[in-house]
């Protein structure tokens, strides 16, 4: 048998270079971008730290099946506020960190006043969004014939997780963290494969199946009762610029309105309507409105857009 292999207490080469070369690279970006050498001393929110806040969130809107195997129901409420307790201060450093970075000019005051704002509102809406959740998982339930429980459904689904993530990461977009929120959502897209804006608006009873591959983008709203297969985009279009050429942020995502269902591989662009009751068949690409209850399918060479018989299958 051979020596064991040791690692090398140093690289075989001198890297002293290269790290003046890329000491130089981030001088040259902080100069190009106007950074000064405060820039960034109080720290930027970690991906690592509210991936940690966001399982904790979790585990405290559904103790027994995402928290603890031994917990049970005489001790949920310890758990739930020692959960909080514990992802609530770490949350609220992630959003101070955010408010320095982006607000400096007003002051660690006012910065502190809006981190316990922000804090304490996102806590005080944390049973709505359980409320909300409930109507997506009883959706996922009711629309799979493969789930055998809602249990199943909370464990295994991956829509449910990217639901979580969205659902707090939206409040904390609106609340003023757009940031923190950012990250959280990029979590949710790591883990699931699934692409939800923190900003895109999101009705009850929401179920994505399979959901690998969909993207939702920031302006997007989405009625009551709508349901995404995989592969759906809803995107935008084109983009408007202002005078100096830069991107204009207006809407320019689909409005769905309630009880739509999408199908896979299917693309919607633009500022568009999707009608109440309408279903956009496998692999449409569509840039234009449709009326309530249409059934968009995919035909050669063009889409037909027909009204629907509420009977009739989409292909």
């Amino acid at each position: 048998m051979g020596d064991p292999q040791v690692a090398p207490d140093e690289p075989p080469f001198d890297i002293a270079p290269i790290v003046s070369q890329l000491r130089d690279v981030r001088d040259s970006w902080r100069e190009e971008h106007g950074r000064d050498g405060s820039f960034g001393e109080r720290g930027f929110p970690s991906r690592h730290a509210l991936g940690r806040v966001i399982d904790v969130l979790s585990s405290a809107l559904f103790p027994q099946r995402l928290g603890p195997p031994d917990l049970r129901q005489g001790t949920e409420d310890c758990f739930v506020r020692a959960s909080l307790e514990s992802a609530i201060p770490l949350l609220a450093a992630q959003i101070r960190m955010e408010l320095h970075y982006v607000r400096s000019a007003r002051g660690a005051d006012a910065i502190e006043h809006a981190v316990t704002a922000i804090a304490e509102e996102l806590t005080r809406r944390l049973p709505a969004i359980r409320r909300l959740l409930d109507t997506d998982l009883k959706a996922a339930f009711d629309g799979d014939p493969a789930a055998r429980s809602v249990d199943e459904v909370l464990l295994c689904y991956p829509c449910v997780v990217a639901l979580i993530h969205h659902r707090v990461a939206h409040e904390l977009y609106r609340l003023g963290a757009p940031l923190v929120a950012r990250i959280i959502a990029e979590i949710a897209h790591s883990r699931t494969g699934i692409d939800i804006h923190p900003g895109a608006q999101i009705g009850e009873s929401f179920f994505i199946d399979h959901g690998t591959g969909v993207v939702i983008g920031q302006t997007a709203i989405i009625g009551k009762g709508v349901r995404l297969y995989q592969a759906v985009t809803l995107g935008a279009r084109s983009f408007s610029t202002d005078a100096d050429g830069r991107l204009v942020n207006e809407p320019r995502h689909p409005i769905l309105e309630d009880d739509v269902t999408i199908y896979a591989g299917a693309t919607v662009l633009g500022r568009i309507t999707i009608g109440k009751g309408s279903v956009i068949g496998g692999n449409v690409w569509l840039t234009r409105s449709v009326p309530p209850m249409s059934r968009v399918r995919q035909t050669q060479p063009s889409i037909n857009i027909e009204l629907a018989d509420p009977c009739d299958p989409c292909d």
